[in-house]
């Protein structure tokens, strides 16, 4: 059974830092692109960031210079690196991996930034 299992996340404050990981079982040779989303109480989810099978990446306006993405085939892991954390990236996490035959995600982590 394919898994994606996000950790990482907790209370950090204003101007701090976290790093999320996304552990997967699927074979990352068939992972085309891999991502992380969020979405805030109230809001729809939305792209954080992404990463192709070629290292390409794209990210969100809000985020950019702030948060990195990156990954480990050899750990079948995926990485968000973010930095300066305001209030407003307080969200659930969610983990994103697509393939030719679907789209997989994970549960979620709950990030909030918060004095």
């Amino acid at each position: 059974q394919v898994q994606l299992v996000e950790s990482g996340g907790g209370l950090v404050q204003p101007g701090g830092s976290l790093r999320l990981s996304c552990a997967t079982t699927i074979n990352m040779f068939s992972v085309r692109i891999m991502g992380w989303y969020r979405q805030a109480p109230g809001k729809q989810r939305e792209l954080v960031a992404r990463l192709d099978s070629l290292g390409n990446t794209d990210y969100a306006t809000s985020v950019k210079g702030r948060f990195t993405i990156s990954r480990d085939s050899a750990k079948s892991t995926m990485y968000l690196e973010m930095n300066s954390l305001k209030p407003e990236d307080t969200a659930v996490y969610y983990c994103n991996a697509q393939t030719i035959m679907t789209d997989y995600w994970g549960e979620g982590t709950l990030v909030t930034v918060s004095s």
